[in-house]
């Protein structure tokens, strides 16, 4: 079991938790100071959990993803050594594996109750079964994609609910959330592009295989520049943002063309640089300068 475990954290990468967790922990940031009364004992605890759900959940999403497209996934050249996809790992151990994480989740929600918040742990199933039906969409519709953002564009809502609830009647945290959906929305269609003719063969519904590549990458394109349309939003409606967030917001507007511009250019053999690198880059560089700025 352990050594299957290590497996399966190396299979679902742990790594690129750093999409969404940057976006969940800024959304922390705005929530605390929305009073301008932040306790810091108070909120490191509060922001340990969010890291922490943030860690579960993703384990669950990643485990049910891995779980439900097995046989997908075996006919996949660029997927068939996946663990369960290879049998290197059973299908029970990463179902239990799942469900333990699921629990821990729910565990660590309720622990908000200890501040009087019971809204973490009512939504903690809801939020799970969310989570675990993006595998099944891709079967039926290309909006997949759409669906894809929206569950990671949860990280700052959720968050901001667990540390507190009333943020969600402001809107940049809602301009933070949707500017996430449309971010990740786009790099998911430009990671299909590596599957087209599998997701064909298939007869999965990602947006390059239904609609064309073309088509496809014009619709990716039209996400990110909404994306960052709304970053501005949140950097013009959030008066504790200052000019930091907002260069961050120029870089951001530059680091997703220049994505673009790699896909125009070489296609998905630089996947490693125009998916991971850029977007992890992406995060970070908007998730620090945020908080920085509401730190100041």
């Amino acid at each position: 079991m352990p050594s299957a475990i290590t497996k399966l954290l190396a299979d679902i990468k742990i790594a690129h938790t750093i999409f969404a967790m940057p976006f969940a922990i800024l959304g922390g940031f705005i929530a605390a100071t929305n009073e301008g009364n932040m306790q810091w004992s108070t909120f490191l605890w509060q922001l340990l959990l969010v890291v922490g759900c943030m860690f579960f959940a993703r384990n669950v999403a990643m485990l049910a993803n891995r779980i439900f497209d097995k046989d997908i996934d075996s006919q996949n050249p660029r997927t068939n050594q996946r663990v369960i996809a290879s049998g290197e790992v059973s299908i029970k151990i990463a179902v239990v594996y799942a469900f333990v994480n699921a629990i821990l989740f729910v565990a660590l929600s309720g622990l908000f109750t200890l501040w009087d918040n019971q809204w973490p742990l009512n939504l903690s199933v809801p939020v799970l079964l969310c989570l675990v039906t993006y595998p099944h969409l891709k079967r039926f519709t290309w909006l997949c994609h759409i669906y894809l953002g929206a569950s990671l564009a949860l990280s700052p809502l959720a968050a901001a609910i667990a540390i507190e609830p009333e943020t969600l009647l402001h809107l940049p945290i809602w301009l933070l959330s949707g500017a996430v959906l449309c971010w990740v929305a786009g790099f998911d269609i430009i990671y299909a592009l590596q599957d087209v003719e599998c997701d064909k063969r298939d007869n999965l519904k990602s947006m390059p295989a239904s609609l064309g590549v073309k088509p496809a990458m014009l619709i990716s394109q039209f996400l990110h520049c909404l994306c960052v349309a709304l970053l501005f939003g949140v950097a013009t409606t959030e008066p504790k943002l200052g000019w930091f967030f907002l260069s961050a917001v120029f870089v951001i507007a530059g680091l997703l063309t220049y994505e673009h511009f790699t896909v125009k250019k070489w296609g998905t053999t630089k996947i490693a640089l125009t998916f991971f690198t850029l977007n992890g880059v992406v995060s970070l560089v908007l998730g620090g300068a945020g908080v920085v700025d509401l730190l100041c």
